[in-house]
């Protein structure tokens, strides 16, 4: 007989803890190293850059944040019987507004500028620059939840 094991909640928190803290990673890294490096780009390489950072998106950030999303919604349902159901929430609900922003504003403007004639010069780029912390703090909003609720999840075992 094959015994499968399921992961128990406090586990299953922690996992998603790990997704949480991996996107805080990647969002700074865009926020501080790779758009403001992408200002320093010469026009005529700029697109041959961007393309080759939207081909490693998929793996280094789109999977982590699926996965994580995914982890956030299970969470309502099983989670430590101890932990706070407002952190639960307020995790998902930062993460459906990165995405929904992502696809009306951030998103929409990275299209624009793959197709943007001056690359590194071009408008789209400055808007992004001028906007992403805002999605740097929508990220990392979760993360201060998640960080507020470990001292309940472990005050009673």
């Amino acid at each position: 007989m094959i015994y499968i094991g399921v992961m128990n909640p406090n586990a299953f928190l922690l996992l998603n803890l790990a997704f949480g803290f991996y996107n805080v990673g990647t969002i700074w890294a865009h926020e501080i190293d790779i758009f403001r490096s992408w200002k320093l780009l010469d026009p005529k390489g700029f697109h041959e850059v961007q393309r080759v950072h939207w081909h490693k998106l998929p793996y280094w950030i789109f999977t982590p944040v699926g996965l994580s999303v995914l982890g956030s919604i299970a969470l309502i349902w099983y989670h430590p019987s101890n932990s706070p159901l407002w952190g639960i929430g307020g995790v998902l609900l930062c993460q459906v507004l990165s995405i929904v922003l992502t696809a009306v504003y951030w998103g929409r403007w990275q299209a624009q500028l793959a197709q943007a004639p001056r690359g590194s010069e071009s408008p789209h780029l400055a808007k992004i620059l001028k906007t992403h912390w805002v999605r740097t703090l929508i990220v990392n909003g979760p993360r201060w939840c998640c960080l507020c609720g470990p001292s309940w999840f472990c005050r009673n075992p």
